[in-house]
């Protein structure tokens, strides 16, 4: 299969999770896949895995805090693989606590990547873009963007930021063959979900993961692969007349919004 074919991607936070799943995918489908990560070996291992199963990707260490760094990075790709087409923004951090129990310190954490980071890979898409003819985005956004999530207040605002932020590159760049939608996903099974159970709830992981399981309507938690393939659509041609929406993959979570 090739939905990608002739595509260039840049996929932040490659290295693990979801990211990884969208960058596998992605390099299923033919794009050349800059599978981007703070952690080098993660994604190296990434980029190996695609190019061991016939596709194209090559591994790119960059902070996405650092605008310098991001801007360095996303030329270094186009070097490498050409005119850039496609972004996936999701390298972000979680966070819990209430919004009394969140210091200083946290904020500018959570800030400086899931907020900033997002709108440093945005400016520097965009303006490939614009040299380019045009390109795809796809931000990560969560649930905790729209629906009251307890305990989550400096990630759900965070992630409230970047559900604005995919509304306004939408409309700024209708005329400029720009289009950028956004994924809100429920909990998903990922590498950070079985730590935090680890560390949180020593000798009582199975019985929490099952717990957490079954707040999510369906019964379960999503997987990276889900929202890979969901990724793979708004990042194709096939969703050309697409821009400016927000797609909930929840598990039927937002049945539960009065």
């Amino acid at each position: 299969m090739s939905r990608l074919e002739d595509k260039v991607a840049v996929v932040t936070g490659a290295g693990s999770g979801i990211g990884e799943a969208i960058a596998m995918r992605f390099g299923a489908e033919g794009a050349k896949v800059a599978v981007v990560d703070l952690n080098e070996e993660n994604a190296i291992a990434v980029a190996s895995r695609i190019n061991n199963s016939g596709g194209t990707a090559k591994a790119y260490v960059c902070n996405v805090t650092d605008f310098s760094e991001v801007s360095e990075t996303f030329s270094a790709v186009e070097e490498d693989f050409g005119a850039l087409t496609t972004l996936v923004n999701n390298a972000g951090i979680a966070h819990i606590g209430k919004v009394h129990e969140v210091n200083s310190e946290d904020l500018d954490r959570i800030y400086s990547v899931n907020i900033k980071g997002a709108y440093n890979c945005l400016n520097a898409a965009v303006k490939k873009f614009l040299a380019n003819g045009g390109g795809a985005i796809v931000n990560m956004v969560s649930i905790a963007a729209t629906i009251g999530i307890p305990d989550r207040f400096a990630y759900s605002m965070s992630k409230g930021a970047v559900f604005s932020m995919t509304k306004s590159v939408a409309v700024d760049y209708l005329k400029d063959n720009i289009r950028c939608n956004s994924i809100s996903p429920a909990r998903v099974h990922t590498p950070f979900v079985d730590g935090y159970l680890k560390k949180t709830y020593p000798g009582q992981e199975q019985e929490m993961f099952e717990k957490l399981s079954a707040t999510q309507p369906i019964g379960r938690m999503g997987k990276p692969e889900e929202i890979g393939s969901l990724a793979l659509f708004l990042a194709s041609d096939e969703s050309a007349f697409i821009t400016g929406s927000d797609y909930l993959i929840d598990g039927g979570f937002n049945t539960l919004k009065v």
